[in-house]
């Protein structure tokens, strides 16, 4: 009997909990489902996208206390919670709770209620990820080295699973006359949008940093007739890398090399430079030492264009109580730990004034945000259809933190809280130059005969 009881009490504590923290049902565009079967229907006009699932009378606690990012995304980790349907959909959840738990009085309730539930539960508990501190301080070389290798190393075989054929792990350009279902033709698209851009030419000589596994360079060398050095700090990208240059025949005008950006040499050696998806691994703090060595290496009229992720909102006003939400939400700390250690978005005039004070001249800015909330999905689904793959060669909770990695930002992308642009700057010519003309046409007529009929049409 009293077994009975204190089922049906923790069964209670928890639908009084999911109250205090979701609001009651009515408001609700989910559905939520107990461990106990029960089964708590969503009313709020525009119907269920997505249900939690709550696993086990310990869930609720696992998850909210402390409240944070970093706890409620472990309980997904863990399984202590799941999500079932459109995890998209289901990723603002997390900003309903920071933003109810912000007052002091729903948060003193809570944690009354949520003391008297179970702590942990069946779940195993995520493996612990090893911290960067003792890799030096924050954006040294060798720290810099063991964040890239903890976030690539996960194996190239994991990024084939769920990439493109040529494996490229950045935004994608959906181009007019690039179906939105063709992520490969959209890549390419990608490629030659970044390749003429550059104004790329016969003979030239490129740099990509932080080249991935190659496909730029490989593009420019095929389809322009240029020179190329690739550089990354993965060795697991590099051996990747290599091998297909080779494959494809182009070692003599193609290589890549293990290399951080600062080893550069200090003298005028490229015509062009490309840094696609890289310099979110930089930080505030290094930003001018990142451009300036990018000018140093770039010959007088050459171009470098960067292609990177913004944070839309550090521009905006915010107010204090948002201000202090994410500071006791530990906004960002998730990504931290499981993704992206010592990763830095800044806002898009802290890229142009870094570019600019390193001598640099903005020459073109141009946002893609909404096709990168195309690529995401894209990326989403694609795991999802092969997840028995993923789980067999990276785990279960490491295949949780890329489907929770990936759907969250193509949230943020699609809300409009952090964004992609890809910036164009020039090194001042030491004379004349006709390197960049005077309109932006030559980037839609220039472009492979299948598609220009269609470029044309939407100028």
């Amino acid at each position: 009997m009293t077994t009975c009881l204190t089922a049906q009490r923790e069964s209670d504590l928890a639908r009084q909990v999911t109250r205090e923290v979701f609001g009651p049902p009515r408001q609700r565009r989910f559905a939520i489902r107990y461990w106990d079967g029960f089964w708590e229907r969503g009313a709020a006009e525009g119907g269920e996208s997505f249900t939690l699932v709550i696993r086990h009378p310990g869930a609720l606690r696992a998850m909210l206390l402390p409240p944070s990012e970093l706890a409620f995304g472990e309980a997904y980790l863990r399984d202590d919670i799941d999500f079932e349907g459109d995890l998209e959909a289901a990723v603002p959840v997390a900003c309903i709770v920071a933003d109810r738990l912000s007052s002091p009085r729903r948060l003193l309730r809570l944690a009354r209620l949520l003391l008297e539930l179970p702590s942990g539960g069946p779940a195993a508990a995520p493996p612990p990820q090893e911290g960067l501190r003792s890799w030096g301080r924050r954006h040294s070389r060798r720290r810099d080295a063991a964040a890239i290798r903890h976030h690539y190393d996960v194996g190239n075989e994991f990024y084939q699973l769920w990439l493109d054929s040529q494996t490229i792990y950045s935004c994608a350009y959906f181009a007019p006359g690039v179906e939105e279902e063709d992520l490969d033709a959209a890549q390419v698209a990608k490629l030659d949008y970044i390749c003429r851009k550059l104004r790329l030419r016969p003979g030239e000589w490129l740099l990509d940093i932080g080249c991935g596994w190659g496909a730029l360079i490989r593009h420019a060398v095929q389809h322009y007739g240029v020179e190329a050095l690739g550089i990354t700090l993965s060795p697991a990208q590099a051996r990747l890398a290599s091998r297909r240059i080779a494959k494809d025949g182009l070692g003599d005008r193609c290589r890549v090399e293990l290399r951080d950006y600062r080893d550069l040499p200090d003298w005028p050696v490229f015509d062009k430079i490309a840094s696609v998806g890289m310099f979110e691994h930089v930080g505030r703090a290094a930003l001018p030492e990142y451009f300036a060595t990018a000018c140093r290496a770039l010959r007088p009229g050459g171009l470098f264009l960067n292609h990177g992720i913004i944070d839309l909102e550090l521009a905006r006003s915010q107010s204090l109580r948002t201000r202090l939400r994410q500071l006791l939400w530990r906004q960002g700390r998730f990504l931290q730990r499981y993704v992206f250690p010592d990763g830095e978005l800044v806002s898009l005039a802290e890229v142009v004034a870094a570019g600019e004070q390193a001598g640099l001249e903005t020459r073109d800015v141009e946002s893609l945000r909404e096709h990168y909330v195309l690529t995401l999905r894209h990326w989403v689904r694609r795991l999802e259809a092969r997840a028995d793959e993923a789980i067999a060669l990276v785990g279960d909770p490491t295949f949780r933190v890329w489907r929770l990695y990936l759907a969250a930002s193509a949230s943020a992308f699609a809300e409009g809280r952090i964004g992609v642009v890809q910036l164009l700057v020039s090194k001042a010519p030491v004379g004349p130059t006709d390197m960049i003309p005077l309109t932006r046409h030559d980037l839609y007529l220039d472009t492979k005969p299948e598609l220009r009929e269609a470029w044309t049409r939407s100028l």
